[in-house]
């Protein structure tokens, strides 16, 4: 499809989001632009005098949306109600947004059953609620030079959380501490919820 003057049409409007840093109405120094009118259609190539006119006899902006063409594009809009329904959609993303905490979990080297399973319990609770977990333990002393009790409690522990936790970042040492991050573990389907095969009707005889 080609426009009047013989220059090739385009489409540009639904790959080039609009954003509220983009040039408008005098801001706009080029000498010419590609306009684009509110219901998207193509008004070709003019003159920027002659885009700001159209601008202000239909009552909207223009904005430059693809500064990067040759000539540079620009649309005709509203530019308030723009920003306003941009900020509204912002306001809305941010609101079902989840932020994930992470959360620590204190072990010991020689931390006692009783002990482990109140901290595992705490573990699936913070899980549950979307979070990462940190397990720490603390060397003391000459545990140091026994990190290898230190990963036997690490692995005792993910077994006790195991329905609840992924290993995100296995044991690893950090100075006099031992560290590892647990994920919450992605819900699996229910049984009941999966497609179930529909059975082949038996042929007749």
């Amino acid at each position: 499809m080609r426009i009047a003057g013989g220059e090739p049409a385009i489409f540009l409007l639904e790959v080039c989001p609009i954003n509220t840093e983009l040039q408008v109405n005098e801001a706009i120094r080029d000498r010419e632009v590609r306009l684009i009118g509110e219901d998207g259609a193509q008004l070709g190539i003019m003159p920027i005098n002659r885009a700001l006119e159209l601008a202000e006899e239909a009552g909207l902006d223009l904005v430059k949306i693809v500064p990067t063409a040759q000539p540079p594009v620009c649309k005709l809009i509203d530019y308030d109600k723009h920003r306003y329904e941009q900020s509204k959609r912002e306001k809305e993303l941010r609101k079902n947004q989840k932020t994930i905490e992470v959360k620590e979990v204190q072990l010991s080297a020689t931390i006692a059953d009783n002990d482990i399973a109140i901290k595992a319990k705490n573990a699936i609770k913070f899980l549950q609620d979307g979070n990462k977990v940190k397990v720490s333990i603390r060397f003391r002393g000459r545990q140091i030079t026994h990190t290898d009790i230190g990963i036997d409690v690490m692995n005792g522990f993910v077994e006790r959380v195991k329905d609840y936790a992924m290993v995100e970042k296995r044991p690893m040492l950090e100075g006099r501490h031992m560290l590892m991050i647990l994920a919450p573990k992605p819900a699996e389907k229910n049984k009941a919820e999966r497609p179930q095969k529909t059975a082949k009707p038996s042929e007749a005889n």
